[in-house]
């Protein structure tokens, strides 16, 4: 068999724990955690739209003059009786690129509420800049060394009620036994699907990246020859840091193993659009309802930085809003009244200019929109203070200006969804006022 070393584990294995070179809090595992709640678990779902996705093509302004005389070849129709391809109108201001017609239900049930105008405010058009900013939700500040969500994870199991060392003892025997606690009790707690595991999840606290369930011998048949070097590699006497991580990454393979990923089925009628996105929303589904204490999941979806041949009601983009819609429609109803316990945010690093380019695409912008589904969710709304799209409402006169932060969307979603505390310490330098929240849960 080829000699296998650790780069080629992480590159190709199904599941990285980020421990060589991270600081000794990393492999941190309190037993006086409790779970601070009763019940199933609550979880938040991220998903990032990697590219600069256009917000104004997403919920169309279409009740703003402004918005058709710069966007002459791209521009969403406004609503019309009878007419598919249009604005699906949401409020008479604002419609819903007909793509995303398969979440228009959501809306209406209220379990959908848009936030316009939001973003970062740190001025910077490169995507490399603004992602990582949003993902360790300082922007302006590169030398953060952690993300937002490791933060969060850190944060939450360290303010929850606290158990003896003999509460902590008996779970460890629970939890052996296959008697699976909350989610500060998981390894699959802070969770990635996806290539490799984001910013938003690097830190301090144990998170994992999985790249496919179905990989690495999770189910079905096993991989015992590639588990077996990643055993001798990882697990020395001296239990160790990297040990300890190895136990953290063979625990997380088990619960996974367990869920019999190769054996799941979408619920009656659900099927989630083929490709990446598709599989890894479904991935996640499966996680949540296997109850193996997922609390913060993450997922993301790229494609979006249309600067040629963006396209209207068809073409480019609304092919990507499709598949989009479709994942997010089909998670939804995977998970049936499981969604009473999820929220679903997405997000992407800017919107694109308020005006089209000469190649019939959108140039990198500033002000974005964002949606909030799930549990919870004030929803059936477009929420946020519209700026205009007049020339001199622009910001530096081309681009949609941002009247939300997204770290108050962010923040209202886990302080009131997850009961997040020391918010102060999720999203240092950013001064938290309740009254901005924007109010996206009920």
């Amino acid at each position: 068999m080829p000699r296998i070393n650790r780069r080629i584990f992480l590159k190709h294995g199904a599941i990285g724990l980020l421990a060589i070179g991270l600081p000794p809090r990393f492999l941190a595992r309190t037993l006086l955690a409790g779970t601070g709640r009763s019940g199933r678990q609550r979880t938040v779902v991220f998903l990032f739209q990697r590219g600069a996705v256009d917000g104004l093509s997403m919920v169309v302004p279409f009740d703003e003059k402004a918005y058709y005389r710069v966007r002459r070849s791209i521009a969403i129709p406004p609503p019309s009786r009878g007419v598919e391809a249009a604005a699906i109108d949401l409020d008479g201001f604002f419609g819903l690129h007909p793509s995303l017609s398969p979440l228009h239900e959501l809306y209406g049930r209220g379990e959908m509420a848009i936030v316009h105008a939001t973003g970062s405010p740190h001025p910077t058009r490169s995507h490399f800049d603004a992602q990582d900013f949003m993902e360790s939700a300082t922007p302006g500040v590169k030398s953060t060394r952690d993300g937002w969500m490791n933060r969060l994870l850190a944060e939450n199991a360290c303010s929850c009620s606290g158990r003896t060392l003999a509460d902590g003892a008996a779970h460890t025997a629970d939890h052996a036994s296959g008697q699976l606690g909350m989610a500060e009790d998981s390894p699959l707690r802070g969770l990635s699907i996806g290539t490799e595991l984001p910013r938003a999840m690097r830190g301090s606290y144990p998170t994992v990246g999985i790249a496919d369930l179905e990989r690495f011998g999770i189910a079905g048949g096993r991989a015992p020859a590639l588990e077996s070097a990643f055993e001798r590699m990882y697990r020395t006497e001296a239990n160790d840091l990297i040990a300890g991580a190895a136990g953290d990454s063979f625990e997380a393979i088990e619960l996974i193993r367990r869920t019999d990923p190769v054996q799941y089925r979408p619920g009656p009628g659900v099927e989630y659009p083929r490709g990446e996105f598709g599989r890894s929303l479904q991935q996640i589904a499966q996680l949540i309802k296997a109850d193996v204490g997922v609390e913060v999941a993450f997922t993301d979806i790229g494609g979006w930085d249309t600067h040629l041949a963006q396209g209207g009601v068809r073409g480019q983009l609304a092919s990507r809003l499709s598949e989009l819609a479709a994942g997010i429609r089909a998670f939804c109803d995977d998970l049936g009244d499981r969604m009473e316990d999820v929220v679903v945010v997405t997000m992407s690093e800017f919107g694109r200019t308020a005006a089209e380019n000469g190649s019939g695409g959108t140039d990198h912008g500033h002000g974005n929109c964002m949606f909030v589904v799930g549990g919870g969710t004030a929803g059936g709304r477009v929420i946020g203070r519209w700026p205009g799209l007049e020339p001199e409402q622009l910001y530096e006169r081309r681009d949609l200006a941002i009247t939300t932060d997204f770290r108050d969307v962010f923040a209202e979603v886990v302080s009131g969804h997850l009961g997040a505390e020391n918010l102060e310490r999720v999203f240092p330098g950013f001064r938290l006022d309740t009254a901005r929240f924007p109010g996206v849960l009920g």
